[in-house]
């Protein structure tokens, strides 16, 4: 019975420590965690408006999703100088392997300046093209299936296989991103007519 005591506050004391150890990491790295995605944020948001100066957040309320599939979890005004020049929206949408989550930036001229994937959970060298470099929806230009909203008008339809070409092999991912990146780009276009852009 002593021995089995003994074991049994033993195993409490390892336990609290390796607790107490894993809060002090937790909250070491949390810290940098945020200042890492903060960083992150930062260089998409100015690799899809390469003029810009300032980037300054929008209460995502403010925005509305024309599919209820799609929510938005930030969005940023662009700006170079005193000139509003875009909108970004952090959207999130289901895909074939989860949620998908992208970066969609609008001009104010109602097109797409950019969009980028941040996260992607469909099957490697299928889905997971959405988001890769060397995947070419045209490889002759080497557009990429991202690279192809870039210019796009959100009045456009938006829909696989008409004016936005598939993922070979990956029609569910193909249109999960094209559903993100159009409620993405309404979201944005109704928010910049609303503060009196085009």
């Amino acid at each position: 019975m002593k021995n089995m005591l003994k074991l049994g506050f033993i195993l409490t004391a390892y336990t609290l420590v390796a607790c107490v150890g894993l809060a002090f990491v937790y909250a070491g790295t949390k810290t940098v965690i945020e200042q890492r995605a903060k960083s992150d944020l930062e260089a998409a948001l100015k690799e899809l408006f390469p003029t810009a100066d300032s980037f300054q957040p929008i209460a995502t309320s403010e925005l509305k999703a024309s599919l209820e599939s799609v929510v938005f979890t930030e969005a940023y005004t662009i700006s170079a100088g005193a000139t509003l020049i875009g909108v970004a929206v952090k959207a999130s949408g289901p895909s074939y392997g989860g949620q998908t989550v992208a970066l969609v930036g609008v001009g104010a001229d109602r097109k797409v300046a950019g969009a980028k994937i941040l996260e992607n959970k469909d099957t490697p060298g299928l889905g997971a093209n959405a988001a890769s470099p060397s995947y070419f929806v045209d490889r002759k230009s080497k557009t990429t299936f991202m690279g192809q909203f870039s210019g796009k008008s959100i009045d456009d339809q938006f829909k696989v296989k008409g004016d936005v070409v598939a993922i070979t092999a990956s029609t569910i991912t193909s249109v999960a991103v094209a559903n993100v990146v159009k409620a993405a780009g309404n979201a944005a276009g109704a928010w910049i007519a609303a503060k009196g852009g085009n």
